[in-house]
């Protein structure tokens, strides 16, 4: 059975850091494009960052470049999204999701993705 389950959120002072995991089962987690996308209160899903399963190259929204790394582990199945100099602006609900077909380029469009995890909440306040 495909799931997901998508851990490390909580809550952080600004300028902190957390690292949210999307630990994988039921299917090669490096054989299809990852993203990462989150959902704020009133507002649509956008995607926050991505992972192509064809070459391994990496997009990121404009709102979280230089300040968000994703990352792959094969051998533990899992994507990881580091998040630095975290702002208020950036509490959501996060959630990782897994493209339809293998070996793939990857996309920040929520569309483009057919599984999905449950989400992690990440608040950013003093």
């Amino acid at each position: 059975q495909l799931q997901f389950v998508e851990s490390g959120g909580g809550l952080v002072q600004p300028g902190g850091s957390l690292r949210l995991s999307c630990a994988a089962s039921g299917f090669t987690l490096d054989y299809y494009a990852i993203g990462w996308f989150r959902q704020a209160p009133g507002k649509e899903r956008e995607g926050v960052s991505c992972i192509s399963s064809s070459d391994g190259s990496t997009y990121n929204a404009d709102s979280v470049k230089g300040r968000f790394t994703i990352s792959r582990d094969n051998a533990k199945n899992t994507v990881y999204l580091q998040m630095n100099s975290l702002k208020p602006e950036d509490t959501a609900v996060y959630y990782c999701a897994r493209a339809p077909n293998r070996f793939s380029r990857c996309w920040l469009e929520p569309w483009r993705y057919d599984h999905w995890g449950q989400g992690t909440q990440v608040t950013v306040s003093s």
